[in-house]
């Protein structure tokens, strides 16, 4: 008898088109095993950003990720364990750990959140 996944819910900013092609590039490549992922848009939700712990500017330039057991995880370790729940995507969600390869993709990350915010005037 196969395990059933427990839902998580992703924090994401639905108002970036890129996060939303991510978001459908994630549910293409991820099939059935993306159908327990809640995608929550957080636009306009600060204050229910802040019940649950999440700064929303914070939420703005990190993903979050709430999993299973209500832990609200970010920025790489959001991708990480988002990654994981789809088999084509878990040997990418290694790589991402590797601590020779986090920290340098962590900053990357970092630069170009930071660029689109501020070239879209929301920063």
């Amino acid at each position: 008898m196969s395990e059933q996944k427990k839902e998580i819910t992703v924090y994401y900013d639905g108002s970036c088109p890129a996060c939303i092609k991510d978001r459908q590039n994630y549910e293409k490549l991820a099939g059935k095993e993306g159908e327990d992922i809640c995608w929550f848009d957080i636009t306009g939700q600060d204050d229910h950003l802040r019940e649950i712990g999440i700064d929303p500017r914070k939420a703005l330039s990190e993903l979050h990720v709430r999993d299973e057991n209500q832990r609200v995880v970010s920025e790489l370790d959001a991708y990480i364990l988002l990654m994981s729940r789809v088999p084509l995507l878990k040997p990418l969600a290694w790589l991402i750990g590797l601590p020779v390869i986090r920290p340098w993709l962590s900053s990357l990350y970092h630069r170009m959140v930071q660029r689109r915010l501020e070239k879209t005037g929301r920063l």
